[in-house]
């Protein structure tokens, strides 16, 4: 296991059982803080010296002192230095970290410092997150507005909401459906996938209803959306939701064709015996060969050679039993080969 060679060898490694961890996990901060002084005096060109820096900040701040951040050169120290402040002291990070979001910095530093921000329930956090999601720079618009979703709660979904309601910026919006996602406010998502003009960002709607298994809400949608491409992305979102006994019901009972094989197709994608078994019944019940063909093409995807093996050898039609056979001969399955084989003989 790696350990920090005690002071007068070099060391190799700088660890959580380094003696200054110990130290300073045991309250020994003073301690802690001469052996990482000692460490850095004694070989300032360690590669280990970040580590002992970042413990540094961590054992002062763990003893109540104040690290001002904008004296902190290194990037990643000064947003550690930052967390810690904003944990102890909230008043006083804030501030400094509008200064950082206006400043030269790089962007990786900003998004860092806007996912500080998320962390709080500060309502002047709110605050900046929002008027950066309203009206910053457009590369961190998106960000802030992912952030107000990590935040969560009524106050970030609520601002989320005005701004939706106010922007005609498209990938705004689709960043804010995703942010709904992330915070779990399917009514919002519901709403917006019944009502939104725009089809494309009502179809965004709801593909975050599938990220978020929101299976209820995506069937009622299914039976009153008139749009075929938006019932599409429907069931493409309860693939991604993993509703097997819904897409099983379409590819069963819908009557519009594109429809019943998007759903044969998703329910291949879905995997499983059962949908193995309900692909097999839609094949037996339903002779045309557009059907038939997915239903094919769905059994090769989910790698079911037997159930491929059974439809071959019932299969009259010349054309269908050449698919069959056609996608068998790209399985490497035992089963598939010994069927091949038996074909040949045929």
């Amino acid at each position: 296991m790696p350990l920090m060679i005690t002071i007068g060898t070099a060391p190799r490694s700088f660890s959580r059982r380094s003696p200054a961890c110990s130290e300073n996990n045991m309250g020994m901060r003073s301690e802690a803080l001469a052996t990482i002084l000692e460490l850095q005096k004694s070989y300032p060109k360690s590669k280990w010296n970040e580590d002992a820096k970042a413990l540094e900040i961590e054992v002062r701040q763990s003893a109540g002192q104040h690290i001002e951040p904008e004296r902190v050169n290194d990037e990643e120290l000064k947003l550690m230095a930052l967390n810690g402040l904003m944990q102890s002291d909230p008043e006083r990070a804030i501030p400094i970290i509008e200064r950082l979001l206006q400043s030269s910095s790089s962007d990786k530093l900003k998004d860092r410092a806007l996912f500080v921000l998320s962390q709080s329930s500060s309502s002047q956090a709110l605050q900046i997150l929002a008027r950066i999601a309203k009206n910053g720079p457009p590369e961190q618009r998106s960000r802030a507005v992912r952030y107000l979703g990590i935040m969560g709660g009524d106050r970030s979904r609520q601002v989320l909401a005005d701004i939706y309601t106010s922007t005609t910026d498209v990938d705004l919006k689709k960043s804010i459906l995703k942010s709904y996602m992330i915070s779990g406010d399917r009514g919002r998502l519901l709403a917006l996938a019944r009502s939104e003009a725009d089809p494309d960002l009502r179809a965004e709607a709801v593909m975050q209803l599938g990220v978020m298994g929101a299976r209820e809400e995506l069937s009622q949608l299914y039976s009153s959306e008139s749009s075929i491409d938006v019932r599409k992305r429907i069931i493409q979102a309860m693939f991604i939701g993993g509703n097997s006994d819904k897409l099983a019901e379409i590819a069963r009972n819908e009557p519009v064709l594109d429809l019943k094989v998007a759903a044969i197709r998703n329910l291949g994608l879905l995997g499983g015996e059962r949908s193995g078994q309900s692909l097999i019944s839609i094949y037996n019940s339903d002779s045309r060969p557009e059907v038939r063909k997915s239903v094919i093409n769905s059994l090769f995807i989910q790698g079911n050679a037997r159930a491929l093996i059974d439809l071959a050898r019932r299969e009259k039609d010349l054309d269908l039993k050449k698919s069959i056979v056609s996608k068998l001969s790209l399985m490497r399955s035992k089963e598939a080969t010994d069927y091949l084989m038996e074909y040949l003989r045929e």
